[in-house]
């Protein structure tokens, strides 16, 4: 009701349990998935795993929507494909204004969100770093240096005004470093940065270059 009550917004299915969303992905093919955790039959983070890595959703973002608010399994749900996570108590017009985040590309996740996710988890034993950094080889220098400032948290209009380019040009540079790494959203990237040592834990914004007037 509450998403139905948005001009912009429409819901094409629902869902009772983790494979029945993911078969329902497949054949309405929405533009976001709302999805919970806790399902019978397959939970929420398989049945995200599922759905990123199935090529014909690969327009679909995956928005992880709980009551289980801890950073274990935001984490998780990151790396399982999701691109973003909120808790159940949230406000409703946070949560339709995520739907319309998630749906246009980007990661639901604040600066802070993400320097404490990542210091967090990507310094544990058992996560560890499963990519080396030849990953990052196919980049260009520009864009490993907009990767990492995404990794710390910048908009597209924050690195457009760092480094002196348009937004556009920022949110292009952005995008063909998502394809080049396959990545499918900013929060994947960010994950990558980190796994791939280009940012490490404790790392923080260095400070802009100032252009000199004479």
């Amino acid at each position: 009701m509450l998403v139905s009550s948005a001009p912009d917004l429409e819901v094409v299915a629902e869902a009772s349990n983790g494979r029945e969303a993911v078969e329902l992905a497949r054949s309405e093919l929405a533009d976001v998935i709302l999805m919970d955790i806790r399902m019978p039959e397959v939970d929420g983070l398989a049945a995200t795993r599922m759905v990123t890595a199935d090529e014909a959703l690969a327009g679909v973002k995956v928005l992880i929507l709980t009551t289980f608010e801890v950073d274990e399994y935001v984490f998780e749900a990151i790396r399982a494909g999701a691109s973003g996570f909120l808790g159940k108590s949230v406000e409703p017009a946070e949560l339709i204004n995520a739907i319309r985040v998630v749906a246009r590309g980007d990661a639901l996740l604040s600066p802070k969100a993400v320097r404490g996710l990542m210091n967090r988890f990507l310094t544990e034993p058992q996560v560890g770093q499963d990519l080396g950094p030849s990953v990052l080889d196919v980049l260009t220098d520009r864009e490993r240096e907009i990767v990492s400032l995404v990794a710390l948290g910048l908009s597209n209009d924050q690195i457009a005004v760092r480094l002196v380019l348009s937004p556009s040009t920022a949110k292009t540079h952005v995008n063909r470093a998502m394809v080049k790494l396959g990545c499918r959203d900013r929060a994947q990237l960010v994950v990558v940065a980190y796994q791939t040592g280009l940012v490490r834990p404790g790392t923080t914004l260095p400070p802009a270059d100032v252009p000199q007037t004479q």
